[in-house]
């Protein structure tokens, strides 16, 4: 299972893609929205962990990109921010965000929530 990981900050890119990593994905992480959109374009994945702060792309602009394309947009997508007013969640859902973890996480909650997304949308 391919994972894109999209976050400027290196420590939580670094973070979360040890844990995926352990957790047996394979994860591909950029660190904005415009590398992770030029790497999915070309590899495909099969979830994708996005931050929404960026530069370049945000998270949402990328998430409008991948839902708005046709081999992608049913892809399952993770929100994982520092964000955590009610107005930028719903912001994130109503772009196609399937779920919205704020920062700081457990790492276990992450994983949980990816296998979550794995079973209902990708019925694996």
């Amino acid at each position: 299972m391919k994972i894109l990981v999209a976050d400027d900050d290196l420590l939580f890119r670094t973070l979360v893609s040890e844990v995926l990593t352990e957790a047996g994905y394979e994860v591909s992480a950029h660190e904005n929205g415009r590398l992770a959109w030029e790497h999915v374009q070309e590899a495909g994945a099969d979830m994708a962990v996005l931050d929404v702060n960026m530069p370049e792309m945000d998270g949402v602009e990328l998430l409008g990109h991948i839902r708005a394309d046709d081999r992608l947009k049913a892809m399952p997508i993770l929100m994982l921010t520092i964000r955590s007013m009610v107005d930028d969640q719903v912001e994130s859902y109503e772009h196609g965000a399937d779920d919205y973890l704020t920062k700081p996480f457990a790492n276990e909650v992450l994983v949980a929530r990816l296998k979550v997304l794995e079973r209902r949308i990708l019925g694996s």
